[in-house]
């Protein structure tokens, strides 16, 4: 899936820049690869060759083989807490994290939902019992990452106010991805998601999660 620039891009240095593609691009290899062959039938060895990189390179950059594939939990965390963290003046962040929300289901980001092609991949992640796993722990860390954001800005139980926020989320996502997966059309899909969408956000203003 094609990548999508981080919040503080513009400030990293050439090397981070390179760091960052070389990443990219074993994950990229990774998730050809394992489309190709599923999940359980390629090896890091395998990925590390067609990478042109060493098995141990890849471990610097990916922890387990899991994030080869399911590379994008570093980047939620971090699109997710800046969105708090750089919301605008007058801003509330349940707000910004509308925003945030729409705005990757309107460009068919992958943290979106919703988009051409998405059912194949996560009908690799749930054919894996490995990948199901990091998916949910994935989850947990934006999660982690949200209240840290969400205390820092004042928010009277940061932890319960992301855990709602990213059920919400995650509830919208999925209903989503299975649509997708049954065949139903992509732009249809979209404009169910954003209404649902809208509709979860205006529970959680309700709620008073924004106090």
């Amino acid at each position: 899936m094609d990548s999508m620039e981080g919040p503080g891009d513009e400030g990293l240095s050439l090397r981070e820049r390179k760091k960052r593609e070389t990443r990219q691009r074993i994950s990229d290899i990774a998730t050809v690869l394992i489309r190709e062959h599923g999940f359980d039938a390629v090896t890091v060895a395998e990925i590390a060759r067609a990478a042109g990189v060493s098995s141990m390179t890849v471990f610097n950059y990916f922890p387990r083989k899991e994030d080869l594939f399911l590379d994008r939990v570093p980047q939620a965390a971090d699109l997710f807490a800046a969105a708090v963290r750089d919301r605008a003046p007058g801003q509330s962040p349940l707000a910004a994290l509308r925003g945030l929300a729409l705005r990757l289901l309107e460009e068919r980001h992958p943290l979106g939902g919703v988009g051409e092609g998405f059912d194949a991949f996560w009908r690799i992640v749930a054919d894996s019992p490995a990948l199901r796993a990091r998916a949910r722990e994935g989850v947990e860390e934006v999660e982690r990452a949200l209240a840290a954001a969400l205390g820092a800005a004042g928010a009277a139980d940061p932890a319960l106010a992301a855990a709602l926020t990213m059920a919400a989320y995650r509830t919208v996502f999925l209903a989503s991805v299975r649509r997708l997966a049954a065949g139903d059309p992509v732009d249809e899909v979209a404009r169910d998601h954003r209404t649902r969408l809208e509709t979860a956000f205006g529970a959680l203003e309700r709620a008073g999660l924004d106090g």
